[in-house]
């Protein structure tokens, strides 16, 4: 259920209007699924290109297994395929699943691409089973704290010694969004015919989401904001992080 960016330059800007308060969604796993499989094929439609964000993260890395947590249509299960030898996708919604298999099997990297629907709070794999992951914009579909720092430091558990994540979610840095803290809202998605289909988010500010950082089981190796969202490249516990790079916004 991978998201849009502040402005996702590839979409339709008018399929997302930001509501003030999440009340009446329901944040749960199974309401989570249910909504991104009603919306997944035009969702699919609008998110063609992997994030600028996560290709320099990929850039140089190369190993045997990656993960994409919340792989959505599969745009960045394609640019893991590029680098990695086996990918597998972890998603809630069994629609957007479909749509990542018809684009690994249309763009010829279903070889190397497995499936697997799954609750980002209890990954379902081994401990230690990927070298090299990303969980992008979907971290803020989970409804508690609890789940999220839990998401996280499920991470934790599936990344290998020397392996490396990137994390991102939706932030009170964008521009869309008038708050210094963060907050709980629902933003609607317009099919084509009209209909909106809301959808639970949960937006950090900053110091929050190093915060989750910092309580789940993930060591951080660097954290900073990008095109209006907050971003961290994390390893596994007790693993030498080296310095930040450099350009960025830190955290």
């Amino acid at each position: 259920m991978s998201d849009d960016r502040e402005a996702e330059t590839t979409g339709n800007h008018d399929a997302d209007t930001a509501d003030n308060a999440a009340e009446g969604v329901d944040s749960t796993p199974r309401s989570t699924a249910a909504t991104y499989d009603r919306i997944a094929s035009h969702f699919a439609e609008t998110r063609a290109y992997p994030w600028p964000e996560v290709e320099s993260f990929l850039e140089g890395r190369t190993a045997r297994r990656g993960l994409d947590v919340g792989c959505g249509n599969g745009r960045h299960v394609e640019a893991l395929a590029d680098r990695v030898e086996h990918v597998v996708g972890v998603d809630v919604s069994g629609g957007l699943l479909r749509e990542a298999v018809d684009r690994a099997r249309e763009r010829s990297y279903l070889g190397q691409f497995a499936a697997v629907r799954g609750d980002a709070a209890t990954l379902p794999f081994r401990e230690d089973a990927f070298e090299v992951a990303v969980y992008v914009a979907a971290l803020h579909h989970l409804g508690t704290r609890e789940r999220r720092v839990g998401s996280l430091s499920e991470l934790s558990r599936v990344l290998a010694p020397g392996g490396r994540g990137l994390v991102s979610a939706w932030s009170t840095e964008s521009e869309r969004f008038d708050r210094e803290e963060g907050f709980d809202t629902a933003v609607d998605w317009t099919l084509p015919g009209g209909e909106t289909v809301p959808r639970y988010y949960h937006v950090y500010d900053p110091d929050e989401f190093r915060s989750d950082l910092d309580a789940s089981a993930l060591r951080t190796v660097e954290a900073f904001v990008s095109s209006g969202n907050c971003y961290a490249v994390v390893a596994p516990p007790g693993d030498g992080c080296p310095g930040p790079a450099h350009g960025r916004t830190r955290l």
